[in-house]
């Protein structure tokens, strides 16, 4: 091969200044991820020819012709990597695949046209800078809003038919009332609901959009019974459009942190719109769906009035699943106190901090019923007056000092219908706490769960016990002690280490429950 400093040829000499002591580097398209490889520089004269046309023989990632020079620089255009070869007359742009450039010369046409294809259809859906997970997500998106599409077609036909049924008994004017009265109430209530649920968007995103879609599935199904009981049609369709309202609600309140999620460039913009095109397509695709449908089966107005009963569990089922399936590949990376609590706890017991997919997927969709099933959880928020172990709190807030932004004690309290009583570790915030006290509050409450669960049975015993004895509360504020020491070696150290696995530091989101601060009194 040739020396890398001067390439001579029959008609110009090229002087290619860089030694192979330095290190590559990649030249990429602002559509894709940039790779990082060491960095080369590749200065061209004015007088290089460059040709796209040409095709190297034998040219792939395993064989190159002897005669060719291996320039280092890559080019990754429209999903596929390119590197640049100089045959000794002129530059060439190879596929690594072991393509070339001009798909006109490739022997695979149709190969070619397909891959081609497929690359405009990803580019026409897919945002161009966005985490590798964002495809699957697109994908059960897809499987949800054609199935969910077409059941609210059915709906909707559903309704007609019962305002058609009523027409018998009643004006064409009482049914156009009817509709108006139902579209006003049902956004009456999305102004209710989202107002009463405002924080609940950020703090329990997944489980609040999937209940919301479980109700939008729901009040199809109430639409759908509209035809059987055509006199009630104000209160079934009113019903179902208040469900279908506050779903709404959730969805445009919680589409944005979805979006931010997948952008990885502050592409926040790029991944809405393609979003919003994801949505009209595979809406149409369901709208195509409900309509062959009730081709084939116009000519019995038997089977299609019983075709919507018949669907309707099968696509919901299809639609919801979708839905779980999808949620499962957002992965935020905004702090809440669960996320806290799971990213602490590994801190603490694994040493490392682990990134937003690993805390999304033991986080799941944080429903109700799977909760509490952790040994002494953690919750923020203020004392509960009714606590069984007064004491202990009382003594808590007697040793609390200026400098401290947030105090820990112990509570039990009664959970389920079963009313089992459970202990757990309570977090109080102080007014002014900043983001660093609410992480240091919960990384305290960790070490503190730690050493309580080293001698569970113990604890668990006395506390039972209702009024704890002298030696309990020295026994507590030691453990308190012990914690403290811990955050000056940890915090630090820890705000960086999650910074750098992706997560959004600046703050911690909390609900109106953990909002709760308290403040001193001189007296």
């Amino acid at each position: 091969m040739q020396s890398a400093s001067h390439i001579t040829s029959d008609s110009t000499r090229l002087h290619l200044p860089w030694t192979t002591q330095r290190p590559h580097f990649m030249v990429q398209s602002p559509k894709f991820r940039q790779r990082k490889l060491p960095q080369r520089h590749l200065l061209l004269s004015n007088s290089l020819k460059t040709s796209y046309g040409y095709e190297f023989e034998g040219i792939g990632r395993e064989e190159e012709p002897a005669t060719a020079l291996r320039l280092p620089v890559v080019v990754r255009r429209s999903g596929r990597a390119s590197r640049y070869f100089w045959d000794g007359t002129h530059l060439r742009l190879v596929y690594l695949d072991g393509g070339a450039s001009n798909c006109l010369t490739l022997d695979n046409g149709f190969r070619k046209f397909f891959q081609f294809c497929s690359l405009a259809i990803r580019d026409f859906f897919i945002p161009h800078q966005v985490h590798g997970h964002y495809i699957d997500y697109v994908k059960w998106k897809f499987l949800h809003r054609v199935f969910s599409s077409a059941l609210q077609v059915l709906g909707t036909q559903a309704m007609f038919r019962a305002i058609g049924v009523g027409y018998s008994r009643s004006l064409p004017s009482a049914a156009a009332l009817n509709w108006v009265l139902k579209d006003g109430l049902g956004r009456l209530s999305r102004c209710i609901y989202t107002a009463s649920l405002a924080s609940a968007f950020d703090t329990n995103l997944k489980r609040v959009r999937f209940s919301t879609s479980v109700l939008f599935t729901l009040s199809i199904g109430v639409e759908l019974l509209t035809p059987a009981f055509p006199q009630n049609f104000l209160l079934l369709a009113t019903v179902a459009n208040i469900a279908k309202q506050i779903s709404l609600a959730c969805y445009l309140a919680t589409g944005s942190a979805v979006h931010q999620s997948f952008a990885i460039a502050d592409n926040l913009g790029e991944v809405s719109a393609k979003a919003q095109i994801q949505t009209v397509c595979f809406d149409n695709i369901g709208l195509m769906l409900a309509a062959l449908l009730n081709i084939l089966c116009k000519n019995s107005q038997r089977l299609q009035a019983c075709l919507p009963f018949v669907v309707y569990p099968v696509f919901s089922t299809i639609d919801l699943f979708g839905i779980y399936q999808g949620l499962k590949h957002v992965h935020l990376q905004t702090l809440t106190k669960d996320r806290l609590e799971i990213i602490l706890s590994t801190w603490i017991e694994l040493g490392f901090i682990p990134s937003p997919a690993e805390v999304s997927k033991e986080e799941g969709m944080d429903f109700p019923w799977s909760r509490g099933r952790k040994s002494w959880p953690v919750r923020v928020g203020c004392v509960d007056p009714n606590d069984p172990i007064p004491k202990l709190s009382m003594l808590t807030m007697k040793s609390l000092k200026r400098e401290d932004f947030c105090f820990i004690c112990l509570e039990t309290s009664i959970k389920g219908l079963t009313r089992n009583v459970q202990q757990g570790i309570l977090v109080c915030l102080r007014e002014g706490a900043g983001t660093t006290d609410i992480i240091m509050g919960l990384l305290q409450a960790c070490h503190i769960r730690k050493a309580l669960l080293l001698n569970k049975s113990r604890w668990e015993h006395l506390l039972e016990l209702g009024d704890p004895i002298d030696s309990v509360v020295r026994d507590w504020f030691k453990v308190v002690e012990d914690s403290r020491r811990c955050l000056q070696e940890d915090v630090h150290l820890l705000k960086e280490e999650m910074s750098r696995s992706g997560w959004a530091v600046k703050n911690v989101l909390l609900n109106l429950q953990e909002q709760v601060r308290y403040s001193l009194l001189d007296d």
